[in-house]
């Protein structure tokens, strides 16, 4: 059976269908689904086509596999109905979002050990990836300049991270042409550690990127001891190289969760670090953040001005034109929560996720490889001789009759013969809904183990993750 895709599976839906016009007295009518009508219609009518057709996603209340916020609370929906028209953009127009963003990157500096929390250089994004863009091109501006300063060449930049690095950072490797040196996880050594990165990085390393939540599993990569083992190397060869930290997640879950853990910007060798806000920022999609650990570790030549706005304002973004909306809510979030209201939410998620791995471990068929402890992020997978006749893409799919959406997926290469099911616990996700997954999950199981013989599988069409 061929792979669904949905844009084929679009063309293959009648090429007009019927509008029912719910709010006037005209008859149904045929429209085009893919060519703009001539003639418009009531805002109610194309208000229910809409959302008639949406009714059929998933409840992003059940959705266990992605890490983007599906839930906020109602005051913030009517300041998200208030802002979504205001350009983030246009700091002439809207001053005073302009100033709200510069707060936020001031708190984020400031929760991250900053030396100048209030000079440093830091702007809001769509999301981590283009936080970790900006974080990426800073690196490679920085050491080309240090190498033209020594007369050397600059024509074959690195970066190194681990197999489980997220998407995005393969994405930066291409687009801005510096190779990728990949350091494989495996059972002995599962993320990016000191001994790997010592492998390999040279003189052409732009930087390290290690993993503050690594999204396959949800495990810290150990910053402090990298940058110990890049302090030593830089003793014994001279070779200065910086460490960007994805803490996507992380960001918003260590700082509550683990106060003592030292990942930020206490390192010296950490020059900048982005965060999700979206995910355990605990705002709706989009919003990323990107700080670097003081004003000169951003190149100059990355910033731009633009005057036909309205003033001479700096933009470094690779957006331009872009809701403020997302921005006042991290402001409302980091004034409606305080940092005992984030450690509040963070440490019930954390339980949940440790609840429920506990749980499933104890159901026989698993075994747990992280039980939420780093961020509330936990995956598991079949145990060693247990062989049912079913796979965990087939649990997968047998959780969505139910409406419950948990990927499963294969580990990263060095590990990729390894398929993991992996849960994320958000805020929204009740001790109550942990409750009835379990439930269904039994069911599920029940279900499956019933089937005679063995499933139809399809792994490689199957993989359901999601970041």
């Amino acid at each position: 059976m061929p792979q669904w895709h949905p844009h084929r599976s679009q063309l293959e839906l009648p090429h007009e269908f019927s509008v029912n016009p719910l709010f006037s007295r005209q008859g149904e009518q045929a429209i085009s689904r893919f060519k703009m009508h001539n003639q418009g219609m009531l805002p109610e009518t194309a208000y229910q086509i809409v959302r008639d057709e949406i009714s059929l996603d998933g409840n992003a209340r059940l959705n266990l596999a992605t890490f983007v916020t599906t839930w906020m609370e109602p005051a913030a929906e009517r300041l998200y109905k208030d802002a979504y028209d205001k350009n983030m953009i246009d700091k002439d127009e809207y001053p005073q979002t302009a100033a709200i963003e510069e707060r936020c990157v001031r708190i984020l500096a400031d929760l991250w050990h900053s030396p100048q929390p209030h000079t440093t250089l830091g702007v809001s994004t769509t999301g981590s990836s283009e936080a970790c863009m900006l974080g990426g091109l800073a690196l490679k501006r920085r050491w080309q300049k240090a190498r033209k300063s020594q007369g050397k060449p600059i024509d074959k930049p690195n970066i190194v991270f681990s197999s489980a690095v997220q998407v995005v950072w393969e994405k930066f490797a291409n687009y801005w042409e510096v190779e990728p040196r990949y350091v494989d996880v495996s059972p002995e050594h599962p993320y990016l550690d000191p001994e790997g990165v010592l492998s390999a990085v040279d003189e052409n390393t732009i930087g390290v990127v290690p993993i503050l939540g690594v999204t396959y599993t949800g495990v810290y990569e150990p910053v402090e001891a990298i940058a110990k083992a890049l302090d030593d190397y830089q003793e014994r060869t001279g070779i200065d190289i910086p460490i960007h930290v994805d803490a996507a997640s992380g960001g918003f879950i260590a700082p509550f969760l683990q106060p003592d853990l030292v990942w930020d910007f206490q390192i010296p060798r950490v020059k900048s670090i982005n965060v999700s806000g979206h995910k355990y920022g605990l705002v709706c999609p989009g919003l990323g953040w990107v700080i670097w650990r003081e004003a000169e570790d951003l190149p100059d030549d990355l910033i731009f001005r633009v005057s036909y706005l309205g003033g001479n304002m700096p933009t470094f973004a690779l957006n331009f034109s872009r809701s403020g909306a997302q921005v006042l809510l991290q402001y409302y979030n980091f004034l409606r929560l305080g940092k005992d209201g984030y450690y509040e939410v963070q440490k019930t998620c954390q339980l949940i996720a440790n609840f429920l791995s506990k749980e499933i471990q104890e159901m026989g068929h698993f075994e747990i490889l992280t039980n939420g402890s780093d961020i509330p992020v936990f995956a598991w997978k079949l145990k060693e001789g247990d062989t049912p006749n079913w796979n965990l893409y087939d649990l997968s799919r047998q959780l969505r009759t139910y409406g419950w959406q948990v990927p499963a997926y294969p580990l990263p290469p060095g590990m990729e013969e390894v398929t993991v099911m992996r849960i994320v616990v958000r805020n929204g996700f009740s001790t109550d809904l942990a409750h009835l997954f379990l439930m269904n999950l039994k069911q599920a199981i029940e279900y499956l183990d019933s089937v005679e013989g063995s499933l139809p599988h399809q792994t490689k069409h199957d993989n359901g993750f999601h970041h």
